[in-house]
């Protein structure tokens, strides 16, 4: 079986806040990339173990997030800007199942870790009138590939969207916040410092479990064809994003992404604002 691996780095165990953390300036960005890049080599051994063929890792983080050096050598990498990469970066129908690592829960999702959507600039972003996150955006592209979403680790808000949205995903929760704050009303700037108090696993553990898990879960979906087999509505498609006031702009602002027939489509239409 050939696997895509998407990653990002803000629901990694030990990683504790965006702004030391997440971003290149942060005192502690090294040391989280390092964690993101063992919890990865975590997943791809147990995918090895269960018999993966083929797996290619998508540093989905936008500052880049997984260190090369330490990334296991049985994998290929997409890295870099994907400014001008129309989504799904890379994933097509070779490709019989996606998994996560480190991924966290939607923008406004209660008790999550660093929770937004993109960025911390969106409050929310609604799909055919429902949230979703950047998990169902990728999750809905491999559906629409007949490609099925099998694992994800990541915070415990994340692992119950995951599971609310794909029938039988496995997960591994690596941490779990200890505030049920949403943060409707912020701006971008406050949202991004206001969701970072949370329980976190020791790293080993965290690793020892995504491993474990992951090979439970690519062995599932070898034997269980209907796993993680994510169904796409019918269109049309239609994402709604509503952008948080900022320091400089109080307004709140709302933009639309629209396609008649694909949901794909509507991921790399132009935007309209409303």
């Amino acid at each position: 079986m050939n696997l895509y691996l998407m990653t990002d780095l803000e629901a990694v165990a030990g990683v504790i806040d965006s702004l030391a953390w997440c971003y290149p300036t942060g005192r502690y960005f090294d040391l989280a990339r390092e964690l993101l890049t063992l919890e990865t080599n975590a997943a791809i051994e147990g995918f090895f173990a269960a018999g993966a063929k083929r797996i290619v890792v998508c540093d989905g983080h936008g500052w880049g997030g997984i260190n090369p050096k330490l990334l296991h050598g049985g994998v290929e990498l997409i890295a870099g800007s994907f400014g001008y990469v129309s989504s799904p970066y890379g994933l097509d129908e070779s490709f019989d199942a996606v998994a996560w690592v480190g991924q966290h829960a939607m923008a406004g999702a209660p008790y999550a870790h660093l929770a937004h959507t993109g960025s911390f600039a969106v409050q929310e972003l609604d799909f055919n009138g429902s949230p979703i996150g950047e998990l169902g955006q990728f999750a809905y592209c491999a559906a629409e590939l007949g490609v099925r979403s099998i694992f994800l680790s990541g915070d415990k808000a994340g692992c119950d969207e995951a599971a609310a949205l794909v029938p039988g995903i496995e997960t591994v929760a690596v941490k779990e916040a200890i505030s049920g704050f949403r943060g409707l009303d912020l701006t971008g700037e406050e949202a991004e410092k206001a969701f970072t108090a949370a329980r976190h696993l020791s790293p080993q553990t965290a690793r020892e479990r995504i491993r474990e898990k992951a090979e439970l879960a690519l062995s599932r979906a070898r034997e269980d064809k209907a796993m993680g087999r994510l169904t796409l509505p019918p269109g049309p498609y239609t994402l709604t994003t509503t952008v948080r006031p900022s320091a400089e702009d109080s307004t709140r602002k709302v933009y639309v992404r629209s396609h008649r027939e694909s949901f794909i489509g509507a991921m790399n239409c132009e935007i309209r604002w409303v």
